[in-house]
């Protein structure tokens, strides 16, 4: 994120908003600069990946089931606009540890084969360290100590949209990113790979709430895709992964969506 705060710094902040005697690597500065660019990508990427998925993926006769609520694309943007500052601020002191070189980011890299490999091998391990924590966070947020207050707002969308993706109570959806700030503080990640990664985390937290069934059947099995997690806002007790079904499969809570769903 001190890519993103460098520019922002250079082009904005610095000229236009803080005042001169106001030092860029202030930790004050820093961190309401991260607040404020965590609210806005935020809701750039939210806004942006879910009216992407709902004027060309989302199939608008779900809209007609039953379960659609009245109002309730309008609702799950509001709620989550309402919830991305809260989570923001937690998230802004994860990226400052960051930007203050607690975590493991790197911009080292050089234009050979192995190098090549280890980014490849960073952006697969990422995907399933930040799948494993997200599965084990999830099911937790089912117990019935803390699913009340904390998950179950995002589950009063049992036929979602891809609106519903951000529609977390705050401390639920901080604790769901949290993997993906954890990650950098125990293992090496170039920069440029950190930054795509979370694009790409968010697009899928969008692609999963669109009801398409666009994962080829031969991957059906082995990713978790809208259709898994449609079940899972369907009957609550399933498919609790983020990317894949491993999980769902050794915690005994896979649903296979195509026998559960195929009336949506």
């Amino acid at each position: 994120m001190d890519i993103v705060l460098r520019v922002a710094d250079y082009y904005v902040l610095t000229p236009h908003v803080y005042p001169a005697s106001w030092v860029e690597d202030d930790v004050v500065r820093q961190f309401l600069s991260l607040f404020v660019i965590s609210i806005i990508s935020g809701m750039i990427l939210y806004l942006g990946c879910g009216v992407i998925s709902y004027q060309l993926i989302f199939d608008h006769n779900i809209m007609n089931n039953k379960l659609f609520l009245k109002n309730q694309v309008y609702r799950e943007i509001s709620d989550s606009l309402r919830s991305i500052p809260w989570m923001a601020a937690p998230t802004a002191l994860l990226f400052l540890a960051e930007v203050r070189g607690y975590s493991k980011l790197h911009e080292k890299f050089e234009f050979s084969a192995f190098e090549w490999l280890c980014f490849a091998s960073s952006a697969v391990t990422f995907i399933l360290f930040t799948d494993m924590c997200i599965y084990w966070i999830h099911r937790g947020l089912h117990h019935k100590a803390v699913y009340k207050t904390f998950h179950k707002p995002h589950h009063t969308w049992i036929v979602p949209s891809p609106f519903a993706s951000h529609a977390f109570h705050p401390v639920d959806g901080f604790l769901q990113g949290f993997p993906y700030h954890l990650y950098v503080f125990l293992f090496p990640l170039h920069k440029v790979l950190y930054l795509s990664l979370y694009v790409l985390v968010n697009i899928w937290t969008v692609s999963i709430h669109d009801g398409a069934r666009a994962v080829p059947k031969p991957l059906a099995c082995l990713v978790n895709g809208a259709a898994h997690h449609s079940a899972h806002h369907r009957y609550f007790d399933c498919n609790y992964g983020q990317y894949l079904t491993f999980w769902d499969k050794v915690g005994g809570s896979y649903r296979k969506p195509d026998e559960e769903l195929k009336d949506e």
